[in-house]
This record gives structure tokens, sequence and C-alpha cells, in this order.
């Protein structure tokens, strides 16, 4: 598939709308998830561990989990929505946090057995795409036109955040695709045209920082020493070594789109599409790229301890390739 057809897929997934001109419903039913036959073939958007279970969710309010380092998965017993989920993290081996379409954001207690509906927008569907949490009680969701919310109370009260217009705009008006954090602390948000939020601050006030790119950042990780990528449409990847106060372009050898990245140490590791698979050395300044034979809408990893990474795309989990 053109890489431009299968960005557009992309955008439309995550999205679930055009930037411009989005028609929303005027009414939403959130109603729980089915149980499947086989719920692994199934379209996932993200993926994250839960102590040492993996989680992974997607379409159709689908939650996957694996205590088995991704030889076998379960779907979680209860969700209470079908909405698409984009985004998924823990903050530890039992508390987890998802979010999607419809504005909806579940948690669990119970490492992803379980989930419980938080919030939902009856009113308009404003999905959120991704969500941070840096202990049990204080997280973020973002999402659409500058979506940003914020608790201090494990997500028991969500309230929204009021985030300054973007350089040369008169409104906070951006999709935001993902948020993560350095050691530090810092907060950041791989936005659209090539923006990243940061906080300094635990989130009181934001300011952009502009990578010198104009596409849509959709991933982003944070290796040891404080190195913050971030990268997104056809290939375009970005590096700070000044926890974000500026940004030089990384040759990522490639023009597929990357989905998602991650750090283990002072390595990196990030998927897209047509297959990608990144690999490189924040110290050593090294970058490996290469394409799985199945081309693959790759949507996001799991880095393992003893085996190759849990890949997961549109089509589902993913075999070593």
């Amino acid at each position: 598939m053109k890489q431009k057809g299968i960005a557009m897929w992309l955008c439309i997934a995550v999205c679930g709308a055009a930037q411009t001109a989005y028609a929303a419903p005027t009414e939403i039913q959130v109603t729980p998830a089915r149980v499947w036959r086989d719920a692994t073939h199934h379209m996932l958007l993200d993926a994250a561990r839960a102590g040492s279970r993996i989680v992974a969710v997607g379409a159709h309010g689908i939650v996957l989990l694996s205590d088995d380092n991704g030889r076998t998965y379960i779907q979680a017993r209860s969700v209470p929505a079908t909405s698409t989920l984009t985004g998924v993290y823990f903050a530890d081996a039992s508390h987890g946090w998802a979010v999607g379409q419809q504005g909806v954001i579940l948690a669990s207690e119970d490492g992803g057995e379980t989930w419980r509906l938080q919030r939902s927008d009856a009113s308009t569907d404003q999905p959120l795409f991704s969500v941070y949490f840096a202990d049990r009680l204080h997280g973020w969701a973002v999402g659409l036109w500058s979506l940003m919310l914020q608790t201090e109370d494990g997500g028991v009260h969500w309230t929204t955040v009021k985030l300054p217009p973007p350089p040369g705009a008169s409104k906070a008006d951006r999709n935001l695709f993902r948020i993560f954090a350095g050691g530090n602390g810092t907060l950041y948000v791989a936005a659209e045209q090539g923006l990243v939020l940061r906080s300094r601050d635990y989130g009181a006030t934001w300011e952009y920082r502009q990578t010198g790119g104009k596409g849509s950042l959709w991933a982003g990780t944070v290796a040891s020493g404080g190195t913050v990528f971030v990268g997104g449409l056809l290939g375009h990847l970005y590096v700070s070594r000044d926890d974000g106060d500026t940004w030089s372009a990384v040759d990522s050898g490639t023009t597929s789109s990357i989905t998602d990245l991650v750090a283990n140490g002072e390595n990196f590791y990030g998927v897209g599409l047509d297959g990608l698979l990144i690999e490189g050395s924040a110290k050593a300044q090294r970058l490996t790229t290469k394409h799985r034979q199945d081309r693959e809408a790759l949507t996001a990893v799991v880095l393992l301890r003893a085996s190759a990474p849990a890949l997961f795309s549109k089509d589902g989990v993913l075999t070593s390739n």
C-alpha cells in the first residue's frame, strides 16, 4: 500500500476525524465491550507494561493481557466501553488507565483484568489519544484539538487544562498525540506541525518547542541521560539533548511514518508503517532501520527482557518475521 494511503488510514484510526471538519453525533452511547472468539486479530493501537504483564488496547474496546512475554494473550474480563482505545499506561503493576474515542477514560486496579469508566463525553466525540501517570494519583490525558485533561486523585475527577496558543496562532487547536515524561519529571507532548509541548513544573504551565519539522509527531520517548526522541509522519525523527530546548533532525533512513518509540537505558526502539523497525543508541548516536517482509502497519512495541520485542499492528498481535 502506498505511504499516503496508509498514513491516511492511521490518521482516521487514531484521530477518528479530519482535522478541519469533524462531524460528531449529537449523542454518544457508551456500551460494554463484547468478548471475541479471538481478539488478537483485531486492530491494536497501544500497549504498555503492568509489572511483568503486557496490556494492549485497540478497536471495539478490546484489552488484551499477556503473562508469558507475549506468547499468548487473553481478553480482559470486563471493559465498560466499545470505544476504540488509543492509549494505555500503568503507573505500577496494578493501577492503569486507557483512553480513546468518545473521550473515554477507563481505569483498572487489578493489572487490567477489569476496568471501570471514569469519563466519557456524551456531547461531542473529542477523542483522547494518550495518557500518562506520574504516580497513582497524578495523571494527564491528551487528544483532539488541544484537549488536555488532568487529575490529582487517580482519575476520580478530571479537569480541563487551558493551554496557550501555539506560536503564530490565536488559539490552542493542535492535535496532541503522545504524552510522556523524562526521568527528571519533565513532561512532553508530541503534537502536530512539528511541535512538542513541554512542562517543567509538573503540568502547571506548558510551552511549545519547535523541532524544525512541519509534520505530525505521533511518538516520543526519553532515553537514559535525558535524551529525548520524537517521531512521526514520513519517518521524521528528532532528538533533543538539552531537555527539549533545542532539537535536531535525525536521518531515519526511511519515509515510513513512525508510530511508536520506546527506550531501554541508552537504547531506543521504534515501529511504524510498512513494517518499519528502528533500533538506535542515544549515546553512540547509532541508528538501524529495516522493514518486516509482510510490511504490516505497526502501531506499538513493548520491549521484552530476553526475546524480540512484542509488536502490535492494525491486524492485531504479530509474531516475529
